[in-house]
């Protein structure tokens, strides 16, 4: 099956040929150029080869704001991952440089499989030391996040390279979160687990004790992140497993994040009860537009596998609410990007510009303007906006790569890392990858 971020023309339809305005059919070919120039010179090149861990396994996480190598740090689950599936993408993109990438792929899948998969419990862990030994952080407890892009990555790899470890890996991983972890009363995942794979629960009682779990949310509460991850990882999942072995939990988890989490007139709620009533918090920008691409994406596949007449047909009303939603209240007219965190209705707490952010709105913004371009230009004017802002900006002309945190009008925060345990080139690399892609068919 095709790769989803290749997804085709029927499917996401490139507006009968036209020019669309603000972005002529030459604009496209030219930005397309661009985009690939960058993504090689500030994604690709400064994480591979350079993190591959040849003596270790898996890829070395810490470096500098110069890429100086912090060598003897943590490997964590999210990045080992994010890093495997990276490759894997690359390798189905640019087929020209598939073998030196699904080397690279392989490498990741390698350490996963034979390192971080816990062979006693079952499950990955959240983190082993530098050698590949678990660190036993807060007891071994796991968390469906992490184990989420274990899932994607072993998918994902699998897509590129056939590799039959990858595929027993993405089974096995998907069968243990259906045992530990599927919530059958409330539906969705529980979140944190032990070491035997049993939900946690309550916070602990103990003073001093954390009462949030690797990820920042109340133990025994369910959060907006880990299942808008779950949707792309069963998506991933659902294009490589036998038969529709997992059709099901995808379609159960679009009508997770369409009926529970999404609310209008357009944004997510963060967290949430053990049986789904809201806790207040503030609104996302970042994940709000992020999720719009992963819904598209998902019933995008649902409609290669289920029947139309079982399918709700408005495939694209909420994700063009929640991009609308963030144009409104999260994005930066007079210096361009979008702001990390906010009240449903404008007030903007964080106003700091943060580089996932500004991938996911690339990605999202092309995405809308493809399919409502020709009636509405604002989203390919948004578009270019923020690609001028990520170039200017957010990259490192000197060091390479993208830089983190930036103040409202760009200026850079001082002496930040280029990767760590949150840093790497996942939301750089899949929102480039997919502008680059959706420009060349809007090129043709």
């Amino acid at each position: 099956m095709k790769s989803l971020l290749l997804l085709s023309a029927l499917a996401f339809p490139t507006l009968f040929g036209a020019d669309v305005p603000g972005l002529s059919k030459a604009d496209c070919a030219r930005l397309a150029t661009e985009m690939e120039a960058h993504l090689d010179t500030h994604i690709i090149h400064p994480w591979y080869p350079r993190s591959v861990d040849k003596e270790r396994g898996g890829f070395i996480q810490d470096y500098a704001e110069d890429w100086t190598e912090k060598r003897d740090g943590n490997k964590t689950l999210v990045y080992q991952s994010r890093l495997t599936w990276m490759a894997a993408q690359v390798a189905l993109s640019f087929p020209e440089r598939a073998k030196e990438f699904v080397a690279y792929s392989n490498h990741g899948l390698d350490f996963l499989a034979d390192k971080m998969w816990d062979k006693e419990n079952g499950g990955f862990f959240w983190s082993v030391d530098a050698s590949g030994k678990p660190t036993n952080e807060r007891g071994g407890e796991k968390h469906v996040y992490g184990i989420s892009f274990g899932l994607y990555a072993a998918s994902v790899n699998y897509k590129a390279t056939k590799n039959p470890k990858a595929l027993e890996l993405a089974n096995k991983t998907f069968d243990w979160l259906q045992k530990h972890a599927f919530d059958a009363a409330h539906k969705g995942y529980f979140e944190a687990l032990t070491v035997k794979g049993e939900p946690i629960l309550n916070p602990p009682i103990n003073p001093g004790e954390p009462q949030t779990d690797h990820i920042g949310t109340r133990y025994g509460m369910k959060s907006m992140n880990t299942h808008i991850h779950l949707l792309e990882a069963f998506t991933a999942y659902n294009e490589i497993a036998p038969g529709n072995t997992g059709l099901a939990q995808l379609l159960e988890m679009v009508t997770v994040v369409k009926n529970r989490i999404a609310v209008e007139p357009g944004c997510l709620n963060k967290f949430f009860n053990a049986d789904w009533k809201v806790v207040p918090d503030l609104d996302s920008f970042g994940h709000d537009i992020e999720t719009a691409f992963l819904l598209v994406e998902a019933q995008t596949l649902e409609k290669e596998k289920v029947e139309p007449s079982n399918l709700d047909s408005d495939l694209w009303t909420l994700p063009r609410h929640i991009v609308d939603h963030a144009l409104e209240f999260g994005w930066d007219a007079e210096h361009g990007g979008f702001y990390d965190e906010g009240t449903t209705f404008r007030k903007v707490f964080e106003k700091d510009k943060v580089w996932w952010v500004q991938a996911e709105g690339l990605n999202a913004l092309l995405l809308m303007h493809e399919h409502y371009g020709a009636k509405n230009p604002k989203y390919g004017a948004a578009f270019l906006k923020e690609w001028e802002f990520i170039k200017k900006y957010q990259t490192d002309a000197k060091h390479k790569g993208w830089i983190s945190y930036l103040e409202t009008d760009g200026t850079p925060k001082p002496g930040q890392v280029k990767s760590d345990q949150w840093k790497d080139p996942y939301h750089q690399g899949r929102a480039v990858i997919t502008s680059i892609e959706r420009l060349k068919r809007m090129a043709k």
